[in-house]
C-alpha cells in the first residue's frame, strides 16, 4: 500500500525527532568530560542516525521532499545547559524525555520491521543510569547484585508495614475526632470508627493488591521480551549491556568483560536485563496477595488504637483517652521511621506526633462546628 498523507506527516515528525535526538547527543557528548560517557553519548548519536535516515528514505520512497530540519531551540538549550553545568544537570531532564519516547515505535510498522522499539528502551535504560549518578559521578557497579547473589530483602516490607500502620493511625483518628466533635454520642463514634478502620484498609489491600499485580504482570511481559531479545539478537544484547555498564562508569574492557560475564549465563543475562529495564528483580516483583493481606493488617492495626478507649469511655473521656492513646502511637511510628531516616528518636517521634495531633485537632474543631450548627 501506498503511503498516505497521515503516514507522510508521521515520517515528518519522526524525523524532526531523530534530528533533535542526534543533535542532542552530539552536544551531550561536546560537553562531557568522562571518555566512557562521551562514547556513549556519540554512539546513542549514531543510533539516532540511522534513525533519521529510515525516515529520510520513507519520505523518499513516498515521493516526498525531505525537511532540512535543524535542531530545535529546547534541544539547543539543553545543550547549553550541558556546556554551563555538565551533563549531570541535564540527564534527569533528557531521561524524561527518554521514557516519554519509550513506545513511540511501538505501533509502527516501519519502525518495528527496523528493530527502533528496542533502540528507544535502550536509550531510557542507559538514562536511566546516567540520571542516578550524583554531580556527574558514575554509579559503583555492583557485580555480586548483577550476577544473582545478595538477593536478601532491603527491609522494603518492614518500611511498608511501619508506613500502613501510620496512615491508618492518622487517617483513622482524624475521622474518630472529627465525629466525635459533633457529639453524637459514643456509640456513633465507635461505628464511625470501625466503618473508617474497614473502609481504609480494604481500600488500602485493593490498592496494594493492584499496585503489586501490575508490577509483577509487567515484570513477566518485559521478561518475555527480554528473553526473545536475547535469543534472537545475543550480539546486540551484549552491545546493551557494554553501554550500560559504560554509562554506570566502567572503562571498554572493564564493561565488555562484565557483561561478557553476564551473558555467558541465559538465566543471570534474564534477571539482568530485566534488572536493567525496570529496575526490579522477579524475586523483588513481591506476591500480591502478601502485600495486599499486609496493607490490610497493617492499616487496621493503626486504625484500631484510636477507636479502643471509645469501647468503654464516652464524651471528654474518650477523647481524651483516645488522644493519648493516638498520641503514644504516633510517637511509637516516628521513632520506627528512624530506622529509614537515621534522624533522632524523639525528634522523628515528636515530629509525627505533632503533625498527627494537629490533623486531628483540625477534625475535631471542624466536627464540632458541624456539630453546633446542626444542633446534634
Amino acid at each position: 500500500m501506498s503511503p498516505t498523507a497521515a503516514d507522510i506527516e508521521r515520517y515528518r515528525r519522526n524525523l524532526r525527532d531523530e534530528v533533535d535526538g542526534a543533535a542532542l547527543y552530539r552536544y551531550l557528548a561536546a560537553a562531557e568530560k568522562d571518555p566512557n560517557l562521551r562514547d556513549v553519548f556519540l554512539r546513542l548519536a549514531e543510533s539516532e542516525d540511522r534513525h533519521r535516515a529510515l525516515w529520510e528514505a520513507k519520505l523518499r520512497e513516498a515521493g516526498a521532499e525531505v525537511p532540512d530540519y535543524r535542531p530545535s531551540f529546547r534541544t539547543r538549550f539543553l545543550g547549553w545547559l550541558a556546556r554551563r553545568f555538565g551533563t549531570a544537570s541535564v540527564s534527569p531532564i533528557v531521561t524524561r524525555m527518554e521514557m516519554s519516547a519509550y513506545t513511540m515505535y511501538d505501533d509502527q510498522p516501519e519502525a518495528i520491521a527496523a528493530d527502533l522499539p528496542r533502540d528507544e528502551r535502550s536509550h531510557a535504560r542507559l538514562f536511566r543510569e546516567l540520571a542516578r549518578s550524583t554531580r556527574g559521578r558514575p554509579v559503583e557497579v555492583d557485580i555480586a547484585r548483577l550476577e544473582g547473589r545478595h538477593r536478601a530483602g532491603t527491609g522494603n516490607a518492614l518500611r511498608a508495614a511501619v508506613l500502613g500502620a501510620n496512615d491508618g493511625l492518622v487517617s483513622n483518628l482524624s475521622l474518630v475526632m472529627g465525629v466525635a466533635g459533633a457529639n453524637p454520642g459514643q456509640n456513633v463514634v465507635v461505628l464511625a470508627g470501625i466503618a473508617g478502620l474497614l473502609a481504609g484498609s480494604l481500600s488500602m489491600a485493593l490498592g496494594e493488591w493492584i499496585s503489586v499485580r501490575s508490577s509483577a504482570e509487567a515484570f513477566a511481559r518485559q521478561l518475555e521480551i527480554e528473553r526473545d531479545e536475547l535469543a534472537l539478537m545475543p550480539d546486540e544484547e551484549l552491545e546493551e549491556l557494554v553501554l550500560i555498564y559504560r554509562a554506570k562508569g566502567l572503562g571498554e574492557e572493564e564493561a565488555r568483560a562484565t557483561a561478557q560475564r553476564i551473558i555467558a549465563n541465559r538465566e543471570t543475562a534474564l534477571d539482568t536485563l530485566a534488572r536493567e529495564e525496570l529496575g526490579m528483580s522477579e524475586e523483588e516483583a513481591g506476591n500480591p496477595w502478601v502485600a495486599a493481606i499486609t496493607s490490610f493488617l497493617t492499616f487496621s492495626v493503626g486504625a484500631i488504637i484510636p477507636v479502643i478507649p471509645w469501647l468503654f469511655l464516652a464524651g471528654i473521656a474518650g477523647v481524651a483517652a483516645s488522644a493519648a492513646a493516638s498520641a503514644l502511637g504516633l510517637f511509637a511510628v516516628g521513632a520506627a521511621i528512624t530506622l529509614y531516616t537515621g534522624r533522632g528518636i524523639l525528634f522523628s517521634g515528636f515530629r509525627m506526633l505533632t503533625f498527627g495531633l494537629a490533623a486531628s485537632a483540625i477534625t475535631f474543631g471542624i466536627g464540632r462546628l458541624i456539630g453546633v450548627s446542626t444542633g446534634i
